[in-house]
């Protein structure tokens, strides 16, 4: 048995565990709209699918096209009196939804977890972000609030610069982070003064009930959120409803391109985070057991689904068999099973679809010559405990000896995969691992891990990328966060993603005397 399954004899059934689960929503009929809940007015159900052990288990309704032509005009409707708020005042709202999220942290954990897989302890970490997020943009009520007076270059007179909401906003969320990556969009937008439509992701529709009920419980007015479920389709009509100002989307990069075409040909403006190739780069003088203990977190968190990890890898030839060793024991040290088990490191892919496609990539890796040193094949499920028989579980691999060329270095595979690249590192420079590192069409996160912070920093200022960590990543809520090329359009995070929900008007007025 692998070090990875160690110790799964003794895991409960995982069906048993998932029987004993006290989850509020499962099978349900209603949408969010104009404040309260309603019963769709169509029968046709959208499954919700338990990766884990490939049992559906819930339900949502699709909603038709006049349920989203009654939402948006609920928001059309609360647009006036929202937007006529103080920022103060919206910022009142947003900390009280903090504290009401807090209060449903465990059951948003254990429904997310149901609905993508991933490990609980994962989960677990989204109310407390999701509030943070809220508190963030609270503290940044008193800039919006401020007169932002700017005077004339040649003197005379000034400009009196109007920061107004955009408008209704159409909030598209996806199936890794489906809590977070809607609340970074919903508490920005919330404190601008604009208002909402919310289409959460089709396998992850539940989880983000519990916020509509953190903002219900905080009082928001009527109609300033709204929640709709349904395909692909719905969010197709979002993007294009007459009624919508602005589109905020998390998603793939071929799906980005549609809705950017779309918002393009409307003239409507549009924040896109997409998908992401982001490289760790190695320099000579890394402290390898320091790397090691960030590099689940930094390279194949949430089972290798997360946007901006750094799935290559790219170490100095002088040292790097010796990179390839510790990344493959890391990797396979972490142990893959239930993702509700609380020793879990590495849960299921998210969905069939997303299953197949990883199986691809690792058979390309295989067929052009690839060296797996840890995992490179599927897993049967019940060889991680009773009940996950049904289970997409691929085992979390590390490629060696991969080139630039090969498939599995250049595209996005979005699962468990880890690509280790080589770079000449004789000369004592790191212009060949910058190239590695830019020779990818997107440009989301990246990584440099070096003992030499100061260079270490000279060589993340060259990746073009949107952020780069230095010896870790992690997301600072006050800095924006966006990709170049094709990880997107814009920013989130920071006061910059506050300014991305805003409309700005110049008065100009000539100074008395």
């Amino acid at each position: 048995m692998s070090p990875a399954a160690a110790g799964t004899e003794a895991s409960q059934d995982a069906r048993t565990r998932r029987a004993a689960l006290d989850l509020p929503y499962a099978h349900v009929d209603d949408f969010y709209v104009d404040g309260s809940w309603h019963v769709a007015a169509d029968a046709t159900r959208n499954p919700v699918t338990d990766p884990a052990t490939g049992e559906q288990w819930g339900s949502v309704p699709a909603a038709t096209a006049g349920e989203l032509d009654d939402a948006v005009a609920s928001a059309r409707q609360a647009l006036a009196g929202w937007g006529g708020l103080s920022a103060a005042e919206r910022a009142a709202y947003l900390l009280r939804i903090a504290e009401e999220i807090e209060v449903r942290a465990e059951v948003l954990a254990l429904t997310n977890t149901r609905e993508n897989g991933s490990p609980i302890t994962e989960t677990r970490g989204a109310a407390a972000n999701a509030a943070g997020i809220f508190r963030y943009f609270a503290s940044l009520a008193g800039w919006l609030d401020s007169d932002d007076i700017r005077a004339f270059p040649a003197g005379g007179a000034e400009s009196v610069v109007q920061r107004d909401p955009v408008g209704v906003c159409g909030l598209i969320a996806p199936w890794n982070f489906p809590i977070n990556l809607v609340v970074i969009k919903l508490a920005p937008a919330l404190l601008a003064g604009c208002t909402v439509v919310i289409k959460p992701a089709s396998p992850t529709p539940l989880s983000l009930r519990f916020i509509i009920d953190a903002v219900h419980a905080a009082g928001v007015p009527a109609g300033v959120v709204n929640l709709l479920t349904g395909p692909g389709r719905l969010g197709d009509a979002l993007v294009r409803h007459p009624g919508i100002d602005k589109i905020a989307f998390t998603g793939s990069t071929p799906v980005g391109r549609k809705i950017a075409a779309a918002c393009g040909e409307l003239l409507r403006p549009v924040t896109l985070e997409l998908g992401g190739k982001s490289s760790a780069i190695v320099l000579p003088d890394a402290d390898l057991e320091a790397m090691a203990s960030v590099l689940v977190r930094s390279c194949m968190r949430n089972t290798g689904q997360t946007c901006y990890i750094s799935t290559r890898i790219i170490a100095p030839a002088s040292r790097y068999e010796e990179v390839v060793r510790m990344v493959g024991e890391t990797i396979s040290a972490g142990r893959q099973g239930d993702p509700l088990d609380e020793s879990t490191v590495f849960g299921p892919v998210a969905h069939r679809a997303q299953y197949d496609t990883v199986m691809e990539y690792i058979e390309s890796a295989h067929a052009e010559g690839a060296r797996a040193v840890a995992g490179g094949a599927a897993v049967d499920g019940g060889s991680l405990g009773p009940g996950l028989e049904n289970g997409a579980f691929i085992r979390p691999t590390v490629f060696a000896d991969v080139t630039r060329d090969m498939r599995i270095s250049k595209e996005e595979i979005f699962g468990p995969v880890i690509s280790i690249l080589k770079y000449d590192d004789s000369g004592g420079s790191a212009d060949e691992a910058v190239a590695l590192a830019n020779n990818t069409e997107f440009g989301l996160g990246g990584l440099v891990f070096g003992a030499d912070e100061t260079h270490a920093l000279e060589v993340a200022k060259r990746v073009d990328s949107g952020s780069v960590g230095i010896n870790f990543f992690g997301s600072n809520h006050a800095a924006p966060f966006g990709g170049r090329h094709d990880s997107g359009l814009g920013v989130e995070y920071g006061i910059e993603g506050l300014g991305a929900y805003l409309s700005f008007k110049s008065i100009h007025r000539k100074i008395a005397g």
